[in-house]
């Protein structure tokens, strides 16, 4: 495992296994020039469709597509892609009632769902590493996408892209995603007219109901638009946490010959009351408390409100050259008071009160040109694209005094809101422009195909600059800068032996700003405060090997990523930290036997400190990494009964460190989900009652340690949770 994975003998693998096929001197005969006179345009190899508006068809089974977005390369067949990749699909998202993107991702061995620092917003651990949840896309635009939490009925998919791809998609805004990226795609009007109502409820403390319309229309279906509404409101399955949503999403789209377009605009206010918080441990970890228990104070609540949009359009200038355009806006307000306790070992806690308040304004583009032509036996697909980011954010804080006030995990009490008027930055009714940033990037990019498509080697490069401005919460004064350039690489092959085998091989890179180092660490100065470091790349190594028989697939793949980080040794800051995330992950999906749907697989992970201050826990586990992740998902459609399905689904994570020095840890935990539901025609009208029970067990577990980069804290996983829903299309 250590030898393959080592320096460039991961990419060297497959390009062994593909020299002989380079080696043959027969042409491509689809690709050989013809003369002038025959008045023929030559064949090229399709490499997959490479639109950036259509989508790939769904898998056999439905749960997953054949592939996905693959950034400035568009959308690729999964035995084509020379990463590893997953879509999941709005029937899977239905059939399990999902609520919100971390839903949909708990089916996902690659994936972990934890919680961003010091709020509620939703968080997913790819291959060891944190994506923020606004370093998500939203159709291929980084930064539109509300921040903490986003509602699964604005989805028809839910790509998750493992593995660096800061060429592909330009560097994360907010600096994550070094271990992969996850794309939104937003529904589109199906074939069919399409008038939905779903009524729903959870543990009978929360309602839900939703509306769904859609019409396609104008010559050959070629324009469509859908409309969601949802509503949710009501206790959850956590005692006394009340939540509030409401979500307004539009959507449009034309599918011409030439000429392809889509068009959205969403609207989500999300509100939570008494939302229980993350837990810092002090020490020792303590039991986990009964999973419906909530340990939050009365006066806490998360709000955010959200407006945001994306238009993109795709035209084909001749049959082999096509050029796009996107472009996409939010604009977002946020308002929380919170009060995250830290835990001794007895569940004794201290917490204080913690308000804070941010509106963001973020505008984004990407556009870029294809073409596809041949030399000789050779066909190319040359990709010029460029994006760029763009984000004013206003921020203030208020904190109550560090003392505290005195709680119990196991036997919580409520305390008046002690005043929020001890440590303040900024006005919270009117803050200061506190962080201005802007991403640009320009990439070239050549898929080249040999052997009628049997070889495809993708190379490229994107040149990235990253600008960034603080200013102080009080006072709107600049506080530092930065601005620098980075150009990160990459290079991947695909070999396909048969048509059910796809052999790949990549290197690449994911990029985050430099940072700027502090005035302290700890209680010490730092000697060289206000020093600003180059952007930093995390260095990806793959191979892999992909399956499809038609009715059911796998993908088996081995990586390591080498992550840098900063540092203070003898008071000087530096980027020369380092840890080293090895891994083997292998997914499954697909229906291999008629009826029965199957979708999972198991990562192994050795995430290691390879580099820390003066060597101190160097060699130890990165905190928050199990070492194993394991994921089974059955669907059952049950013959003797037809409509009526069954699914359980299996996720279990081993233990993780909450230190550094890897002292305390949580155990590992396994939770049970069932669910079911009938389709059927009443009185001609299509009714889908369903049904589900998440946590089957009521086991009792802290689901994760940390998230955020070098923080420990604990997320307690959901309890029993009980979810009904019918609805009716009319």
């Amino acid at each position: 495992m250590t030898r393959v994975l080592s320096g460039s003998a991961a990419l060297a693998l497959v390009i062994g296994l593909a020299a002989p096929a380079f080696a043959q001197s027969t042409p491509m005969p689809t690709s050989t020039p013809t003369p002038a006179s025959d008045q023929e345009i030559e064949e090229i190899i399709v490499i997959g469709s490479g639109s950036q508006v259509g989508l790939t068809g769904a898998y056999a089974g439905g749960q997953v597509a054949r592939g996905g977005r693959a950034g400035l390369l568009g959308n690729l067949d999964m035995m084509d892609a020379p990463f590893a990749t997953t879509a999941y699909t709005s029937a899977l998202i239905g059939q399990q009632q999902a609520k919100s993107v971390a839903d949909v991702l708990q089916n996902d061995p690659v994936v972990r769902v934890a919680r961003g620092f010091g709020n509620f917003q939703e968080l997913y651990v790819i291959r060891g590493f944190p994506v923020y949840s606004d370093d998500m896309t939203y159709n291929g635009v980084y930064g539109i996408l509300p921040r903490q939490y986003v509602a699964a009925e604005l989805l028809e998919r839910v790509e998750v892209f493992r593995g660096a791809n800061s060429f592909l998609n330009g560097a994360a805004p907010g600096g994550s995603a070094a271990g992969g990226s996850v794309n939104l795609v937003p529904k589109r009007a199906p074939k069919d007219p399409l008038n939905r109502v779903t009524l729903g409820f959870e543990n009978d403390g929360q309602g839900y109901a939703a509306v769904d319309v859609a019409r396609r229309f104008g010559q050959g279906d070629a324009a469509g638009i859908r409309l969601n509404a949802v509503r949710r409101d009501g206790e959850t399955s956590v005692e006394g946490q009340d939540r509030e949503l409401s979500v307004l999403a539009f959507g449009a789209d034309y599918q011409g010959e030439r000429l392809r377009l889509s068009a959205d605009i969403g609207y989500q206010d999300h509100h939570i009351d008494a939302p229980r918080p993350s837990v810092t441990p002090l020490g020792a970890i303590p039991s986990a408390p009964d999973a419906a228990r909530n340990f939050a104070q009365p006066w806490t609540y998360s709000d955010e409100e959200q407006r945001f949009g994306a238009v993109r359009a795709e035209y084909d200038l001749t049959d082999r050259i096509t050029a796009w355009a996107a472009f996409g806006a939010r604009d977002g307000k946020e308002d929380n008071v919170l009060a995250n306790p830290d835990a001794l070992a007895d569940g004794t806690t201290s917490a204080y009160r913690f308000d804070n308040v941010r509106e963001d304004t973020v505008y984004s583009a990407d556009t870029g040109i294809r073409g596809d032509f041949a030399t000789g036996p050779v066909g190319h697909r040359v990709i010029l694209s460029g994006s760029a980011v763009s984000l004013k954010s206003r921020n203030a804080y208020a904190f109550s005094s560090f003392a505290g006030f005195a709680g119990n995990l196991y036997r919580p009490v409520a305390v008046t809101a002690p005043a929020a008027d001890f440590f303040v930055g900024g006005d919270l009714s009117d803050p200061h422009v506190t962080e201005r940033s802007d991403n640009t990037s320009l990439a070239l990019a050549d898929m080249l195909s040999f052997l009628d498509g049997t070889v495809l080697l993708t190379v490229g490069a994107r040149y990235q600059s990253i600008e960034t401005k603080t200013y102080d919460y009080n006072t709107g004064a600049r506080l530092s800068g930065y601005d620098d350039d980075a150009v990160t690489p990459t290079v991947a092959l695909v070999y396909k032996p048969t048509d059910q085998i796809s052999l790949y091989g990549n290197y690449a890179e994911s990029l985050r700003p430099g940072e700027v180092a502090p005035a302290t660490s700890g209680s010490s100065p730092v000697l060289n405060a206000g020093e600003a470091f180059s952007p930093y790349t995390a260095e990806q190594y793959e191979i892999g090997a992909k399956y499809d028989a038609g009715s059911f697939g796998a993908t088996l793949s081995a990586f390591t990523i080498t992550l840098p980080s900063s540092i203070v040794e003898d008071n000087v800051f530096s980027v020369s930290g380092e840890q080293r995330n090895r891994g083997l992950e292998l997914s499954v999906f697909g229906e291999p036997v008629e009826g029965v749907r199957l979708l999972g697989g198991l990562t192994w992970i050795d995430a290691e400190l390879t580099r820390t201050a003066s060597g101190v826990n160097e060699g130890n586990t990165a905190i928050g990494v199990p070492d194993l992740q394991l994921n089974v998902n059955v669907a059952w459609d049950v013959p003797v009964l037809p409509g009526l399905t069954v699914d359980a689904r299996m996720v279990h994570t081993a233990s993780q460190y909450a230190d550094a020095a890897n002292t305390t840890s949580i155990p590992s935990w396994t939770r049970f989900d069932l669910g079911a539901s009938y389709e059927v025609d009443l009185a001609g009208r299509a009714v889908a009652l369903r049904g589900r029970v998440e946590n089957v067990t009521g086991k009792d577990y802290w689901a994760s340690a940390g998230g955020y980069p070098g923080a420990n804290y604990l997320v307690l996983g959901t309890p029993r949770t009980f979810i009904l829903s019918a609805a009716v299309d009319f």
